[in-house]
């Protein structure tokens, strides 16, 4: 990819702007994240993925979030397992919407993240999707996202018809299309 430099010695990164900021504690997590970014590339929404521990690299998150508050993200997906307290600090730091995305993984094989992610104290939101639901967080930002942007919901619409079509057929026709 090509680097662009401004008039101040800047580097900027050339392509649509970034609108969803995927943030995961672990590079461990990244089979699951990047499923999230995935999905919003199919929709045609710009994210980036930052690995960004609540405490491990706490000053890395609020960085982070410094940047794209100045960059113009709009959404952010906050991803961890076991303590789970990404996407709180996440919601702690911003008034932009928070996803909570809880991993598998550990002696409660995710159950310890989702209450993490779920149970925030009042005035802290961070809206949760299931256990290692990367696609349902994807879509959650998507929907936000459509709010504001008419293409964004067309984006939906399409993927939404899509996913019908896949289900409105005999078992004989989706068994054909397994053999063949």
């Amino acid at each position: 990819m090509k680097k662009l430099v401004d008039s101040k010695r800047t580097v900027k990164k050339p392509g649509p702007k970034i609108l969803v900021g995927i943030l995961t504690g672990s590079p461990n997590d990244l089979p699951t994240v990047v499923k999230v970014r995935d999905t919003l590339t199919e929709l045609g929404i710009a994210s980036e993925i930052v690995v960004a521990s609540a405490h491990r690299t706490p000053d890395k998150v609020l960085a982070y979030l410094d940047r794209a508050h100045k960059e113009g993200v709009q959404v952010l997906v906050g991803c961890a397992g076991v303590a789970a307290h990404l996407a709180g600090v996440i919601a702690g730091h911003t008034r932009l919407p928070v996803i909570g995305l809880p991993l598998s993984g550990g002696v409660m094989s995710g159950l310890d993240a989702l209450l993490s992610t779920v149970q925030m104290p009042p005035g802290v939101p961070v809206a949760t999707v299931a256990v290692d639901g990367a696609k349902n967080a994807a879509m959650l930002a998507a929907r936000i996202l459509a709010l504001k942007f008419p293409e964004i919901n067309d984006a939906l619409d399409a993927a939404a018809k899509r996913e019908r079509a896949r289900y409105d057929q005999t078992a004989e026709e989706a068994l054909a299309k397994l053999k063949g």
